[in-house]
């Protein structure tokens, strides 16, 4: 009898979670958030625009009905800071003793004259002839370090969208210069710019532990997206509702489930990031402001709003095997029925690209979640993305997969190992 009355109760436990759960994370919530966020009013929520204006005072908004705090005592959920826009007034350079064409030289800097001589420490480094162009630069834009990056010239026609890296720029001391040429550039180079200055902001909540304040989990997602272009069969609003509405609308309802749970003994911090698809410098500001030692995991959620390609109830992790995070997520979901995959597009180094990279790069157990199919998704970077392409009960069954895999982190029960940065050497 007795052990029968433990399995009953256990049942019964378990079907009060189920039945919580599937309150707080559902299918109906899950399209009311997400609506909203890739609605044509927010005008595909493009930077420096009142439509991500809406957005983050929405956001904010949820955050507050959720009973959220403040990040450090600020006075609103935002986390404002500043960009520049660099606005070129002169180049002058040589590479290997010749005269450049301005077209083959493309310079991101935050400084108004920029000197390159071989005194000036800068480290040249090259991308070679099949190499992912676009993969390479972001790596050396976003490293912190001064390099001449001399591209080959089989990227000639490629080359002018590194143009892209210099939309915007986070103030920084470093600078990359971009040399298109068939031979590694000796460079010499003079460049005079000014800059505009731009104001930009993540939103951002907390949510405080309870035995352990000072140990952080980090749930968070972009909000930010392509704006309004070219008209394409009478539209021209980039809605984004896969991306990146998808893993924003997650993060909101992680931070509603969690606050009515009151069952954190870890502080968990919920972050809508800004200026992701500028080259994440939302995601690094943020990252900046914590000591990476006190961060336990970072559960980034980027295009969950379509089937991966396991179909149903199923997603993949960046950089699965650079930590143990992955197995404690697929030990919590044991039964459930939902799997967590090693991310099959290694190629697209996606565990260093996405909003998760900055604290990865300093050793945390920080990952993307997400179930995008990099090698066929028809609406990605599209004005097709839109709700009508989404799954919502798939949506509300990977959140809440997330919620249910997290638990042992966030009640301080699992830490996940360390990124080895070495490898980063």
């Amino acid at each position: 009898m007795k052990k029968i009355s433990l399995l009953l109760l256990s049942a019964i436990s378990t079907t009060c979670f189920s039945q919580k759960i599937d309150k707080l994370i559902n299918a109906k919530e899950v399209e009311r958030i997400e609506k909203t966020l890739s609605a044509d009013d927010m005008q595909g929520r493009a930077l420096f625009t009142p439509g991500i204006e809406k957005a983050a005072a929405f956001i904010s908004d949820e955050f507050g009905k959720a009973g959220l705090q403040k990040l450090d005592g600020a006075q609103s959920y935002l986390q404002s800071f500043y960009m520049l826009k660099p606005l070129q007034q002169s180049i002058s350079a040589n590479a290997n003793g010749e005269a450049i064409a301005e077209n083959n030289i493309i310079v991101i800097t935050t400084k108004p004259e920029l000197t390159v001589n071989n005194t000036a420490g800068f480290e040249k480094v090259n991308i070679n002839k099949g190499d992912n162009i676009f993969a390479k630069a972001y790596e050396y834009v976003s490293s912190n370090k001064n390099y001449v990056v001399t591209v080959d010239t089989s990227f000639a026609k490629m080359f002018p969208r590194l143009q892209y890296f210099k939309r915007q720029l986070s103030p920084t001391e470093t600078s990359v210069v971009f040399v298109l040429s068939a031979t590694p550039a000796e460079l010499t180079l003079e460049a005079k710019h000014n800059f505009d200055t731009l104001r930009l902001a993540n939103v951002v909540g907390v949510l405080p532990g309870k035995s352990r304040p000072n140990e952080l989990v980090i749930f968070s997602g972009h909000y930010d997206h392509l704006g309004i272009g070219k008209p394409e069969n009478g539209d021209s609003v980039y809605n984004g509702a896969n991306d990146d509405a998808a893993g924003t609308t997650a993060v909101i309802m992680l931070a509603k489930y969690f606050a009515k749970m009151k069952n954190n003994e870890r502080t968990l911090v919920f972050a809508a990031f800004t200026g992701e698809e500028s080259g994440g410098f939302g995601s690094k500001y943020f990252s900046e402001k914590f000591d990476p030692a006190k961060v336990m995991a970072m559960f980034n959620i980027e295009m969950i709003g379509t089937d991966s390609k396991w179909g149903k109830n199923s997603a993949y992790i960046t950089g699965y095997e650079k930590t143990d995070m992955g197995k404690i997520l697929q030990a919590n979901l044991n039964g459930s029925g939902f799997t967590f995959y090693p991310d099959p597009y290694t190629e697209e180094n996606l565990f260093y690209r996405s909003d998760n990279a900055t604290l990865a790069r300093l050793g945390v157990p920080a990952h993307t979640i997400s179930t995008s199919k990099m090698d066929n998704e028809p609406n990605y970077h599209k004005v097709s993305d839109e709700i009508g392409t989404l799954d919502m009960n798939n949506m509300a069954e990977i959140i809440k997969s997330i919620a249910i895999s997290s638990r042992s982190i966030i009640s301080g029960k699992d830490t996940p190992t360390r990124v080895n940065t070495s490898e980063l050497q």
